[in-house]
């Protein structure tokens, strides 16, 4: 393990479970996010419904999420009293935990294991979602991509528990 691996894993060593708020899934690049009380993950490809499905197998993008936190700084930049998640149009929404930390984590949520990666930067969609400066009030502030480690159910209400790092868990770390 390399020194920024664990420097990460020792900041994160006694982090407290957060909890899964809201899932949406886009059947379609550009389509409409449909708002789900629970979601199936395959292992490598993404959750059963969503677009990204599709995609490369494998792909480090399978599964987008952000935290509800950053939600209500995005408010605080844009001037919004609140932000409708489908807007920002990622798939889960989680509370509680310091998303700045889950970068290059595995997290348990229900069933499924995924293992985050790259930030998920905002793309210009945001400005016609929130309006003019919305893609720069999002920087910084888009969440994280995810790969499906262990498929299965995630349910809104689960838990999102921060998995300890093993010493032979293939990782990538900038």
């Amino acid at each position: 393990m390399n020194s920024q691996a664990k420097l990460l894993d020792k900041l994160c060593a006694n982090i407290a479970p957060g909890k899964l708020e809201w899932i949406g899934l886009r059947s379609e690049r550009r389509g409409e996010v449909v708002v789900v009380d629970q979601a199936e993950a395959a292992v490598g490809l993404g959750l059963m419904g969503d677009h990204r499905m599709k995609k490369t197998p494998g792909s480090a993008r399978q599964v987008t999420l952000i935290s509800s936190e950053y939600i209500e700084a995005i408010c605080r930049h844009t001037g919004h009293q609140s932000i409708d998640p489908l807007l920002l149009r990622r798939n889960l929404v989680i509370s509680g935990m310091n998303m700045n930390l889950l970068r290059y984590q595995r997290l348990q949520i229900g069933e499924v294991i995924l293992e985050t990666n790259a930030l998920c930067h905002p793309c210009s969609r945001m400005d016609e979602a929130l309006g003019a400066g919305g893609t720069a009030a999002m920087f910084g502030y888009g969440g994280l991509c995810a790969k499906v480690i262990q498929g299965g159910v995630m349910r809104v209400g689960d838990a999102v528990v921060r998995l300890p790092v093993i010493d032979n868990q293939a990782r990538l770390f900038p």
